[in-house]
């Protein structure tokens, strides 16, 4: 039998995460303080509604998946692994570096599984592109960079570099296996107070830079991560169709004596296996509680992420 999962928050996340573990055999229950929204979910998938401290008291949940908004995630988060509950809190798991180094020093103190759900991590074409820097495909990484453009969600907690920039954050993070010396920011408000418009300057220790962009206030929808080697380039477009979400392109770059030339070539797209990333992260979930094996995206990474968020985050008064 798999892990007892109770998702709290049945919100449009939480209801993703909800149907997907159903699908699993996992779903024991939900929560919500929208009673009404928590009993409909809960009588689609044929499991308890249940209130949020009932969850923690039930001995039979074995995890807890939590996708509320989030300057909720840390007192739950905390909670819940104070009860003995594995732990899936989505992201950012907090709103604050204090409140995320609280959910870790939990988390420690637990030896449970507390893990962030930065699902990205989790498509088969970072996978590919995780596998073939690894293998040395694309020679020494010198720059990355992104682009998480489009129109809305619209959040009146968190601005477009919270809401967006996690899950480049987290991948970027993964490529470079480091934490950067530098971070620099740029926020511009159109509509309040809060950033639509973002770019983060990111330097790391071996000499690799980044540059991310987000922007909740554009007229087309982007979902670009680019890493440019020492012997090739790739670029994840999760916008594209599946058998073109990797691209490797082998340009020639080469200097003479007229200075630095340069001859492009088409793309060579990377065959990537099926799969659904929230699904992937979830049964990735269910693996650890079983096996109590560390997650791929420990809490530890929540942190490192806001962290950069802190640093970059440009006030407007």
């Amino acid at each position: 039998m798999p892990p007892k999962i109770a998702v709290v928050g049945c919100g449009y996340w939480g209801s993703n995460h909800a149907r997907t573990f159903s699908e699993l055999g996992a779903l024991y229950a939900v929560s919500d303080r929208h009673h009404d929204r928590a009993g409909t979910l809960a009588a689609m998938h044929g499991v308890n509604s249940m209130e949020f401290d009932a969850v923690l008291a039930d001995p039979a949940i074995d995890g807890v998946v939590l996708a509320l908004p989030p300057q909720y995630h840390a007192d739950h988060a905390i909670a819940a692994l104070e009860a003995g509950k594995h732990l899936l809190v989505e992201k950012p798991i907090a709103l604050s570096v204090a409140d995320a180094r609280r959910v870790v020093d939990a988390a420690q103190k637990s030896g449970l599984v507390a893990m962030t759900g930065h699902v990205l991590r989790f498509h088969p074409a970072f996978e590919a592109l995780e596998a073939m820097i690894a293998d040395g495909e694309l020679g020494a990484i010198r720059y990355i960079h992104s682009h998480r453009v489009g129109l809305g969600k619209f959040h009146v907690e968190n601005d477009a570099l919270w809401d967006i920039a996690p899950h480049d954050l987290s991948l970027i993070l993964a490529l470079t296996g480091e934490k950067p010396v530098n971070v620099h920011g740029v926020g511009s408000a159109m509509l309040n107070q809060l950033s639509d418009f973002a770019h983060l300057h990111l330097q790391f220790p071996s000499g690799v830079r980044s540059h991310v962009f987000a922007s909740r206030l554009n007229p087309y929808r982007e979902r670009k991560l680019t890493v440019i080697g020492s012997k090739a380039m790739a670029v994840f477009d999760d916008v594209a169709p599946w058998n073109q979400k990797l691209a490797i392109y082998h340009h020639k770059l080469w200097e003479d004596d007229n200075g630095w030339q340069s001859e492009m070539v088409d793309p060579d797209y990377i065959d990537i296996a099926d799969g659904m990333p929230l699904t992937r992260e979830c049964e990735h979930f269910l693996d650890c509680i079983r096996t109590g094996a560390a997650p791929r995206t420990p809490v530890s990474d929540g942190l490192a992420v806001i962290e950069i968020l802190s640093e970059g985050t440009v006030r407007h008064d």
